[in-house]
């Protein structure tokens, strides 16, 4: 299949461009404006599917709202006509097409064309009457105040909130992209216009505070919940404006004649990852827990676990080496210890299901 993107070299155009590069099936063209209208005739006619994303939201002069969203879409229009065939097209529209505005007006105008298009000519077309989409790759200081909320946290560039009540609608761009192409093998809706799910609501301040929880992990450990919804987006697209010299941040190692020990992560209600070593021979731990608990992952050496019940005094070994993982897991109530047995450095993977508290750490030196 053979899709024409216009406006390819915009947000939306690069993020759908490289989604359907990954398709086996189809074969992409771009339409940018550095090429001219005469050239649609000629990339059209050859075309499967057309993704109109080519539009005017921030023009030096009012007509060039005409130009850039009426008149471009009148001459896709024209040029599928000319082609014979009843090519589908995807209109990405604005929630400003309801609102009186310049910008609103042509987004509008652009529609209702395309509709009388389509009921004339017989070419399915869908209309996207997208809220404000943020993501990767959207341009700063622009038209989307979360790229410039990123861009700038990034950059310890001052945020600007005038009221941080003010309500925000949201898609995603990968959420946008997938609902663009799940179009392109769907039946023809009754309905020309589309909708994008979900739209998520948030206020500014809102938006803010997570923004800025993302910047501060780095130096409180702390990551926030980011596996899905909102907050996996907003993450996502706040590490996308991270310059490639600042891809990295250092970590405190805390060593002795032990070893060393360095913690990797923390969450607010699912503990932490640290990582330790001990040198042939060491000792490691010596101590209980009530409450707390642990789950160790040798990755290189030969590990002797060692445990014992406070109460009855019943002990238990178990030997584990990183050739061959396994997770060791430590039980309330019972002291336990590790030991390098190799001969040489051991490396283990910690995790503990709460952050360490040094007021209540809820250990308790216990040498087996």
């Amino acid at each position: 299949m053979k899709v024409l993107i216009t406006g390819a070299s915009g947000f939306i155009g690069k993020n759908l461009k490289v989604h359907l590069t990954e398709l086996k099936d189809i074969e992409v063209f771009t339409f940018t404006r550095e090429q001219s209208l005469s050239d649609l005739p000629d990339l059209i006619n050859n075309m499967d599917f057309v993704f109109h994303l080519a539009g005017v939201n921030r023009p030096e002069t009012v007509d060039q709202f005409k130009t850039g969203n009426i008149d471009l879409t009148l001459a896709i229009c024209d040029a599928i006509e000319a082609s014979d065939n009843k090519i589908p097209m995807i209109f990405s529209s604005s929630i400003q097409a309801t609102k009186d505005n310049p910008y609103g007006h042509s987004k509008l105008a652009a529609e209702q064309e395309l509709l009388k298009f389509s009921e004339k000519n017989g070419s399915p077309v869908y209309i996207f009457r997208l809220p404000n989409v943020f993501g990767k790759w959207c341009k700063p200081n622009y038209n989307s105040v979360v790229a410039t909320f990123c861009n700038n946290m990034v950059n310890d560039i001052p945020i600007e909130i005038h009221d941080r009540s003010t309500k925000l609608k949201l898609v995603y761009i990968d959420d946008v992209i997938r609902q663009l192409i799940s179009v392109l093998h769907a039946p023809k809706n009754k309905d020309a216009y589309c909708h994008i799910d979900p739209v998520y609501e948030i206020s500014l301040g809102k938006l803010a505070d997570k923004i800025s929880s993302y910047k501060n992990s780095r130096d409180t450990l702390i990551t926030e919940k980011v596996g899905v919804g909102i907050d996996r987006a907003l993450h996502s697209t706040y590490l996308s404006y991270i310059q490639p010299n600042n891809f990295s941040y250092p970590l405190v190692k805390h060593g002795d004649q032990r070893g060393v020990f360095v913690e990797m992560l923390k969450t607010k209600d699912s503990g932490q990852i640290s990582f330790f070593t001990a040198h042939p021979g060491i000792t490691r731990g010596g101590h209980y827990h009530h409450s707390k608990t642990e789950k160790f992952l040798v990755i290189k050496g030969e590990a002797l676990f060692k445990f014992k019940n406070i109460l009855n005094n019943e002990s238990y070994e178990l030997k584990t080496t990183g050739n061959d993982p396994e997770i060791v897991e430590t039980v309330p109530g019972w002291t336990h210890d590790i030991t390098n047995t190799g001969n040489e450095e051991m490396l283990v993977m910690l995790w503990a299901n709460e952050i360490f508290d040094k007021d209540l750490p809820d250990t308790y030196a216990c040498p087996l």
